[in-house]
């Protein structure tokens, strides 16, 4: 359980009691990334359900703030990151690396930023609207699944904070979390389309990266919170 209160201090603002973590059970938290995901999915789909007394653009509203303050805006921040990286990747390797590693936030971080909102917040009105709570409480879980793919899926970027996760991750993770998504599925069936989702970004940071960092964890658990949305929504509409 050590680990899962690292994976907590790491991906959210939660308060947790001060421990001390060494470099490989810092690394071995990513193991706890999907049960981070569950804590994450449970808050934010309370505050909707809170919000939604009101009227459902409320909860949609109250859903996303808690989403950025719990989080921290951290993967904002990767997502920023790599859309400011994909403007430079064009040029050359250390312009796309030296871009990564900037502090501040590009024209391409800030127009990308905001249109993750945006979807994020017209998809959630459109899933409290339809009292669709369950979905996205489990939303977070499925995203955070995929950094355990990732890590072992593409090479490292650069030595940094992403590299930290390689290999840490075992066959039976996979196949608990893979059984759990699975499950999870049972009730929210548009979360089969996570291992394409997962599969999609792998192909795209690799085409157009070049590999995988923390940027690159941070940006495709974002986007995949945005397309598991938008395929609950597509699902209810066909259902």
């Amino acid at each position: 359980m050590k680990g899962l209160l690292i994976a907590i201090q790491f991906l959210t603002r939660l308060p947790t009691p001060r421990i001390a973590v060494s470099s490989d059970e810092f690394a071995a938290s990513m193991r706890w990334f999907p049960a981070v995901g569950l804590v994450v999915g449970g808050l934010v789909a309370g505050a909707g359900w809170a919000g939604a007394a009101i009227d459902p653009w409320t909860g949609a509203l109250f859903a996303l703030l808690i989403w950025v303050a719990v989080t921290g805006a951290l993967h904002l921040d990767g997502l920023g990151d790599i859309a400011d990286a994909s403007g430079a990747a064009h040029k050359d390797r250390a312009r796309l690396l030296a871009v990564l590693a900037d502090p501040h936030a590009g024209s391409f971080a800030v127009v990308t930023i905001a249109l993750q909102l945006i979807a994020k917040l017209v998809l959630l009105h459109a899933l409290i609207d339809g009292q669709a709570f369950v979905a996205i409480a489990l939303i977070p879980f499925a995203a955070r699944i995929g950094p355990l793919v990732w890590s072992r899926a593409l090479p490292d970027l650069h030595a940094g904070l992403g590299s930290r996760f390689r290999n840490v991750v075992r066959p039976i993770d996979f196949a608990i979390w893979g059984a759990l998504l699975l499950a999870a599925a049972w009730i929210s069936q548009s979360l089969l389309t996570a291992p394409l989702i997962f599969a999609v970004w792998r192909w795209w940071l690799l085409r157009n990266i070049g590999g995988i960092s923390g940027d690159g964890h941070g940006a495709g658990i974002e986007i995949g919170e945005s397309l598991l949305l938008a395929a609950a929504l597509l699902l209810a509409h066909l259902g």
